[in-house]
C-alpha cells in the first residue's frame, strides 16, 4: 500500500462555488519533495492539514475531520474508462492519492500510518457538491459520483508529519465494527435505512451524524427508510 502523489492546490475564482470569495481550492495537483501533514484546527475555522494547500470553504471543508482527502488512484483508473479520459492525481480534488488502500473499504476510526510519523484516522465519506461538479464538467456529475459510491475518505491527524510520493500506507487499526466509508456515504445519500448503524462507529462520528442517525432512529426505527 502506498502513497502514490501527494496534491495540494492554491485558491482559484471559479463561477462553480456558492461562497462569498468566488474562490475555489479544488485544483490539486501533485507536488515534489515532502508536505507537512499537521492538525489543522475546527472546522468552520481551520482549513487543510497540509502545507501549501488551500481550503476557502471553510464551513463545509477542511477543519479536524477533514483534515486530509484520500481516493484510490484504482477508483480514478474506473473513472478514466467510464468518462474516457484521464485523470491525474488530485483530479478529484484529493489531498492523497493511494495505491493498494482500500479507501472506500475503510472503517470509520481505522487509522494508517503514512511514511514514516503521520497517522492519519478516517473519520467520514465524501459527500460531492456542486463545486466538484464544476471542476469535473461532466454532465449530472453528482448524481453519477453518488450512484457509484465510491467516495474516498475524509481523515484528521493523529499524529503530524512530513509525508511524500512513495510513502508506504500501512493499517496500524481497524476497529471491529463493520461502519466503513462505503456504509457512511450510502447512509447520507440513496439508503438512509443505513444510518442507525452508523452509530456502531461510537465516538468517531461527528456531532451532526450521531445526531442525524439519532433522529432517523427514533422517527423509523431500526432498518426503516
Amino acid at each position: 500500500m502506498e502513497l502514490l502523489s501527494v496534491n495540494t492546490g492554491r485558491a482559484a475564482a471559479s463561477e462553480h462555488t456558492d461562497h462569498p470569495s468566488g474562490l475555489t481550492g479544488i485544483g490539486k495537483r501533485p507536488v515534489e519533495g515532502p508536505v507537512e501533514v499537521r492538525e489543522p484546527g475546527p472546522g468552520g475555522t481551520g482549513g487543510s492539514g497540509l502545507a501549501g494547500d488551500d481550503v476557502c470553504d471553510l464551513r463545509h471543508h477542511g477543519g479536524t475531520r477533514q483534515a486530509v482527502y484520500a481516493y484510490a488512484r484504482e477508483d480514478l483508473d474506473r473513472w478514466e474508462g467510464e468518462l474516457g479520459r484521464p485523470l491525474r492525481g488530485g483530479e478529484f480534488g484529493e489531498n492523497f492519492t493511494t495505491v493498494g488502500v482500500d479507501v472506500n473499504g475503510a472503517r470509520l476510526g481505522e487509522r494508517w500510518r503514512v511514511g514514516a510519523d503521520l497517522v492519519l484516522e478516517v473519520t467520514a465519506s465524501r459527500i460531492p457538491c456542486r463545486t466538484f461538479a464544476g471542476a469535473l464538467n461532466e454532465d449530472k456529475w453528482v448524481k453519477r459520483f453518488t450512484a457509484a459510491a465510491v467516495p474516498g475518505a475524509y481523515l484528521r491527524v493523529v499524529e503530524p508529519g512530513a509525508v511524500r510520493a512513495g510513502d508506504r500506507i500501512e493499517v496500524v487499526h481497524r476497529p471491529a465494527h463493520d461502519v466503513t466509508v462505503a456504509m457512511h456515504f450510502k447512509a447520507y445519500t440513496l439508503e438512509r435505512n443505513l444510518l442507525p448503524r452508523l452509530l456502531a462507529a461510537g465516538d468517531v462520528l461527528s456531532p451532526y451524524t450521531r445526531e442525524k442517525a439519532l433522529a432517523h432512529l427514533e422517527k423509523y426505527g431500526e432498518g426503516a427508510r
